[in-house]
Parts: C-alpha cells; structure tokens; sequence
C-alpha cells in the first residue's frame, strides 16, 4: 500500500472518528450541562423558598402576638415555643438578640452580629427585617435573616448554612465533567473501530483500484460483501472491469484477425505492383488481366478497411438515439440494392417498426443482410424478399424483426454457428468478394439495440437470416451465421 493511500485512508478513518467523537462530545456536553444547571437551580431555588417560608412564617408570628427573646430559647425543653413550632422544622439555625443586639442565645455557630442586626433589634414595629446574603462563619457560609420581635424587645436571627450544598453541587459538577471525559473518549474508541468497519471494504476496493492502475491486469479479483452502498459500489466495479477485460479481449481479437485478412490482399497487391515494373513486357491480355486484379484487390481491401472501421466502432457509436422506422430503413435500401444489383427485392412491412436507435447503424445492418443475400443468390430467378415485423412474437412491445429471405445454395448445417463470427467465411464462399464481417456488423447493432442475430434454413432451398431489435431476451435461437 502506497504512502499517499495510507495518507488517504488514514485521513478517512480520522474524519470518521474524530466527527463521531465530536457529535458525542456535544450531545453529552449539552445534556451534562443543562442536566447540572436543572438540578443546580432546582436545589437552591427549594432552598432559598424554604428559609424565606420561614422567615415569613416567623414575621407573621410576632406580628401576631408579643413575644420576647425568652420565647426563642433553646432552654425550652416542652417544644412548645415559637422556636419549635417555627424555626425548628426547616432545619435551620438560631441566635437570639437582646435590647441592643446583645447576644441571649447564640446560635450553633454563633452568628455575627453587625450594625443592621442591631437596629432591628431596637426597632420599635415588629416584624422589621434585615437580610444578609452572604455571611461567612468559619469554613461555611449562611444566608441569615434577622426579625425584629418590636418594642425594643430584641430580636431573632435565622441562619440557612447553603455552603454545603454548594460543595455538594461543585462534587456534582466535577463527576458531570468526568463522565463526559469518559463519554468522549469512549464515543472517541468507538468511532475509531466503527470508522474501521466502515472503512475496510472500501480500503480493499482501493487497493484492487490502485493495482489495476499500477499494473494493468484487469482481472483482479474485487472483494465483494454485504449489499449497502459499499458493496453496490464493488460490484459496479467489478462489472466494469470485466466489461473493460472483454473489450480489451475484443480488440485484441480484432487486431489479430484483421492482421491476419490484411495480410493476404496486401501480399497479393504487392506481387501486382512488382509485375508492373516489367508491365511493359507483358502481352495485352496479361497486362489487362494485372489491371483488373489490382482493381479488385484494391476494392476488397477498401471494403475490408471500411467494415473494420465500422467493426471497430462498435457499441461505442456516437451517433445520438432517435426514433427509426425500421420499415422505411429496409424500403430505403432496397431502392439502393435494386439500382446496384438488378436484382429483384420485395419488401413487406406488418405492424408498428418504429423502435429508438441509431439510424446509420440499422441502415447498415439491414443493407449488409440485403447486400449478403444479392452476393450468395447468384441464380437470381426468385425476389430476395425482406420482412419486417413489430412486436416480435414472445418479445416485449416495441421489439421489431427483420428478416432477409433469398434462394441461395443455402447454410450448411455446421457453418449456421459460425455465421456471424468476426472474418467467418464458409467453404464455398472464400472464392466470392467479401472480408467475412458484414454479418459480425449485424450482430454487434443487433446486441447493441438489445436484440439478437438469427439465421436458418429455408424451406426449399435458399436461407433466412436477420435480427431483432429491442427485445433483451432475444427470439429462441434457430440457428446462428
């Protein structure tokens, strides 16, 4: 494996897990945070409502009845003082202040007592508040409320010690912390091997990529599981480099054969060229015998070159899709065939023949059937007769048939397989014109329409060949040429 692929993957595998990582950080960030600040804010707000019930109820409670210093001690063993019915049940703590703010009873710890405290214990109306906050007392904190009991009489600290619930919710805070640490991390390891799982076929699938590019074998296994995205994208892959192996079979094939075709007219027009150095020496009737030779192997070798061409194009023809009436395409080259042969040719068209196509591709291919069937009917008593059909009988609506009949010598039996193979030629056909890729151009328009070539005898002599078009399972096979 490459450094760059490593680098890649690596990099794949990073944003992976470092993107899972973070969406986990924020969402246990977000529910740590607004789960804290919910309990934090629910703790001190009952706090707070309890102490200023308290006070309150202990406002309410002079105010109500003339009470003095002596009714809030905590000597009172009966419990049936003002400081048991009140103070005692919220859970906080007392100091009780004489005339003056002097100090009666004080509280556990004892509070401190400052120029506000004083005041209200001298105030003359009951029930005269003053609230303190903050108050530190040793290591720990109060909100304290001091309350007037009128008259001079004194007055009544109530003390809520709230720095132990602070600690309590800072310790919640530091394991709300924590276990978001943990979360992230954990979110973080799962990532990382959930990135790995994820990233793995797709580490195999590049690797089969790069060693197609570094050595151009196309016939790499590609690794394949499962049936997501990952595995869809394999198995287009891997289609792809099979199409790409047999195209490139193919055009071996192709340049195989056509070396070999090639070389046999070539060879033949070079002899007639070195004749014609000594052309002056030759009787008439030789000299017009090299004449026309050379005349005919140039126009076989033309003809070879041109369908080679057009072999090669193949199914990669630009020529865009449009509706093609497949019925006038064979009156069109009927009209040609009968100027150029003489030859009798009757067509008859049943049904709708309009199918989407290439047009200069089906032209071709009916025209190399027509031109196949004027070149082996060399009697020419009977009409070469060309059909075409809609709706191909078990195909799917929109296929069309055409079908070239003549009353030729006919197939042999062990050559009808051949029939369409690329520079094919029978027997007693090599001593006629041709190259032997007329009816290899009819097969490959004909796979490349989604049909299918067909050929068979006919009965009474002669032979039926053609194809289909837009039919993907194609007829049942009565012979192939």
């Amino acid at each position: 494996m490459s450094r760059v692929r490593l680098r890649r993957v690596s990099s794949l595998r990073a944003t992976f897990t470092v993107s899972f990582a973070a969406v986990a950080a924020v969402v246990t960030v977000l529910i740590g945070f607004l789960s804290y600040d919910a309990a934090a804010r629910l703790v001190r707000v009952d706090q707070q409502t309890v102490f200023a019930g308290v006070v309150q109820d202990l406002q309410v409670e002079v105010r109500q009845q003339e009470l003095g210093p002596g009714n809030f001690a905590s000597s009172d063993t009966d419990h049936g003082g003002a400081l048991d019915k009140i103070v005692r049940p919220s859970r906080t703590d007392v100091q009780v202040l004489g005339p003056g703010g002097a100090v009666v009873d004080p509280g556990h710890p004892p509070l401190p007592v400052v120029a506000a405290d004083r005041q209200a214990a001298d105030a003359a109306a009951a029930g005269t508040l003053a609230e303190h906050k903050e108050v530190e007392v040793g290591d720990s904190w109060f909100r304290v409320a001091t309350v007037a009991l009128g008259g001079g009489r004194g007055a009544v600290q109530v003390a809520q010690e709230f720095s132990d619930t602070e600690d309590l919710l800072n310790e919640l805070q530091q394991r709300t912390v924590l276990l978001v640490g943990a979360v992230v991390i954990a979110s973080g390891l799962f990532g990382w091997w959930l990135a790995r799982r994820i990233t793995r076929r797709l580490v195999r699938l590049a690797g089969a990529a790069e060693d197609v590019a570094r050595t151009g074998r196309l016939g790499i296994q590609v690794p394949v599981a499962g049936y997501d995205e990952v595995a869809r994208l394999g198995r287009s892959f891997d289609r792809m480099l099979g199409r790409l192996a047999q195209s490139e079979e193919d055009q071996r094939r192709l340049v195989q054969d056509a070396g070999h075709e090639l070389r046999t007219p070539l060879t033949s027009l070079r002899t007639n060229i070195s004749m014609l150095r000594r052309i002056d020496e030759l009787p008439p009737a030789a000299r017009e015998e090299l004449v026309a030779d050379l005349a005919l192997e140039s126009r076989e070798l033309t003809d070879l070159v041109n369908e080679l061409v057009a072999l090669a194009a193949g199914r990669s023809d630009t020529e865009p899709v449009r509706r093609v009436d497949l019925g006038e395409v064979a009156e069109d080259v009927a009209i040609v065939a009968r100027r150029r042969s003489g030859r009798d040719i009757v067509v008859r068209v049943t049904g709708e023949t309009g199918v989407d196509g290439r047009p200069t591709a089906l032209q071709r291919a009916v025209s190399n059937l027509v031109e196949n069937a004027v070149k082996f009917d060399r009697g020419g008593g009977a009409a070469i007769e060309v059909v075409v059909t809609g709706a191909v009988p078990g195909g799917r609506p929109g296929s069309v048939r055409v079908e070239v009949l003549d009353r030729g010598p006919g197939i042999a039996e062990g050559d009808l397989e051949r029939a369409f193979d690329r520079f094919y030629r029978a027997a007693d056909a090599r001593s006629l014109p041709g190259s032997g890729l007329g009816l290899s151009i009819v097969r490959e328009v004909a796979v490349g329409h989604g049909g299918a070539p067909f050929a068979h005898q006919r009965a009474g002599g002669g032979v039926v060949i053609g194809f289909t078009v837009g039919d993907e399972e194609g007829p049942a096979d009565e012979g192939g040429r």
